[in-house]
C-alpha cells in the first residue's frame, strides 16, 4: 500500500492559515477548520475518497497552472469546497494528494461556471 501525503497548494494554505487565526474568534471557521482536518484524514486513508470531478469539467486554469488531469471534490461545513487533484510522489512509493483549494460555495460557482438562479 502506497503512503499518501497530503500537500496544500499556496492559495489552499494560504485559506488554511487564515482559518487557524480565526478560528478562536469564529465558530463558523472554527468549524470549516476541524472539518479540513478531518477529510485530510479521510483522504490520507482513502485518496479516493473525494467525489471525482468530470474532466471535462476541470477548470481551465487547474489545467493549466498545475498540469493536472484529475479533480476531487470534498464537501465542506457552509457549503465550502476542498478540491484536491492525485499524482504519484517523485520516489512512486507515495500518492500526493495536492489540496488546490479550499473555496465558499460562490468562489466555487463562478470557478466551474454555474449561474445563480
Amino acid at each position: 500500500m502506497k503512503k499518501v501525503r497530503v500537500i496544500l497548494s499556496p492559495e489552499a494554505e494560504e485559506v488554511y492559515k487564515h482559518l487557524n487565526e480565526e478560528a478562536p474568534k469564529s465558530k463558523t471557521d472554527q468549524t470549516i477548520l476541524n472539518a479540513i482536518n478531518k477529510k485530510v484524514e479521510l483522504i490520507k486513508a482513502n485518496p479516493h475518497y473525494g467525489n471525482p470531478i468530470a474532466k471535462k469539467l476541470i477548470p481551465q486554469d487547474y489545467k493549466d497552472k498545475y498540469g493536472i488531469s484529475n479533480l476531487f471534490r470534498v464537501e465542506l461545513p457552509n457549503f465550502w469546497r476542498m478540491l484536491y487533484t492525485l499524482t504519484d510522489g517523485e520516489s512512486k512509493i507515495e500518492i500526493i494528494a495536492f489540496v488546490l483549494d479550499v473555496i465558499g460555495h460562490s468562489t466555487y460557482d463562478k470557478k466551474f461556471g454555474y449561474k445563480g438562479k
